[in-house]
């Protein structure tokens, strides 16, 4: 048998990057802790973790909740590094703003100041989003990690993802403004829209939104315009490349293909013909922001390799959505 790698700790376990990472940590001969929200009655279904090869030895959950930073103590004790991929998600905006960019920020915090009094944390990696880099009011080609969005044109923008668009941009500069000051060896990660397979029982947002075609849900297009995507398989396996690599440090953007709205009817009409997909004419009134392309040069250049292209992103979810009956 190889020998173990030593314990980390995934934050919000149960969500759909988290859950596909925690597969690949495993086969990775890591021991994971992973977080996953409080249940009011207990609830939570965690089967699809805890059955996953290798949990039932190295797979420990652990109840934590950003609005008590604190709870992540537990989880993070012991552990060389921390994914930390949680984030609050409300597109109903039940919440103010406010309130949402506030826990995130300060859970956020929680979770790094853990990282330090644990002094067995070497790294942490922190999921940020393409939300914290793409949203600026000037036209920009491509964008790189020396970019940031402004949160005075999202507040403009009056869109229901407002909220967590500010929110992850806020959270990322706090988070390297902390690790910076106190000396935390920390990355973040910046995934574009993350297209692929995945093994949580909700359908994932990303996914949902790229397949809008598929499904005819033509209220989405608006956000395919112009739209950076990447495999899930890559979005894990980079989290582990800059856990592991010794030179990583800042910020690195993880997207393999940008496709304007054209493109991708024509390249689901080819692909998938049983399934009813809006000509290039029918979209020419489809109104919204045509975000800049991503470069993820410097995580090429670091030696990461990307593995999958359009086809296994759709083959991959389309399958899956067929498996858990979101697709008929």
């Amino acid at each position: 048998m190889e020998a173990d790698k030593g314990k980390v700790c995934v934050t919000g376990g149960t969500g759909f990057l988290a859950s596909w990472l925690i597969m690949r940590l495993l086969e990775h001969r890591y021991s994971v802790h992973a977080t996953i929200r409080p249940h009011p009655e207990h609830k939570r279904d965690v089967s699809f973790l805890t059955s996953l090869p290798g949990a039932s030895e190295k797979l420990q959950i652990f109840e934590a909740d950003l609005s008590v930073p604190e709870s992540f103590e537990a989880a993070i004790k012991g552990c060389i590094g921390v994914f930390h991929v949680a984030t609050p998600v409300d597109f109903e905006n039940k919440e103010p703003e406010n309130v949402i960019v506030r826990r995130t920020i300060d859970g956020t915090l929680g979770i790094l100041k853990a990282c330090l009094n644990s002094k067995t944390v070497k790294r942490v990696v922190y999921t940020s989003s393409a939300s914290a880099v793409a949203f600026i009011d000037k036209a920009v080609d491509t964008m790189d990690e020396s970019f940031w969005s402004d949160v005075d044109f999202i507040k403009s923008l009056k869109s229901p993802f407002g909220p967590y668009l500010i929110s992850k941009t806020l959270t990322e500069k706090t988070t390297l403004e902390f690790a910076e000051e106190h000396g935390l060896d920390l990355v973040t990660v910046i995934p574009s829209f993350i297209v692929g397979p995945f093994i949580c029982p909700k359908f994932p947002g990303s996914v949902h939104t790229a397949m809008s075609m598929i499904l005819g849900e033509r209220e989405q297009y608006a956000a395919l315009l112009n739209v950076s995507m990447v495999h899930t398989d890559d979005v894990a396996r980079a989290h582990i490349f800059l856990f592991e690599y010794p030179d990583a440090k800042g910020r690195f953007i993880c997207s393999s293909h940008t496709i304007t709205i054209e493109e991708m009817s024509k390249f689901l009409s080819a692909k998938y013909s049983e399934f009813p997909i809006p000509e290039v004419e029918s979209l020419k009134d489809i109104k919204g922001i045509r975000t800049p392309g991503l470069s993820s040069q410097k995580l090429l250049d670091s030696g990461f390799e990307f593995k999958y292209g359009l086809d296994e992103m759709f083959d991959g979810a389309i399958k899956c959505c067929k498996e858990k009956g979101y697709l008929q």
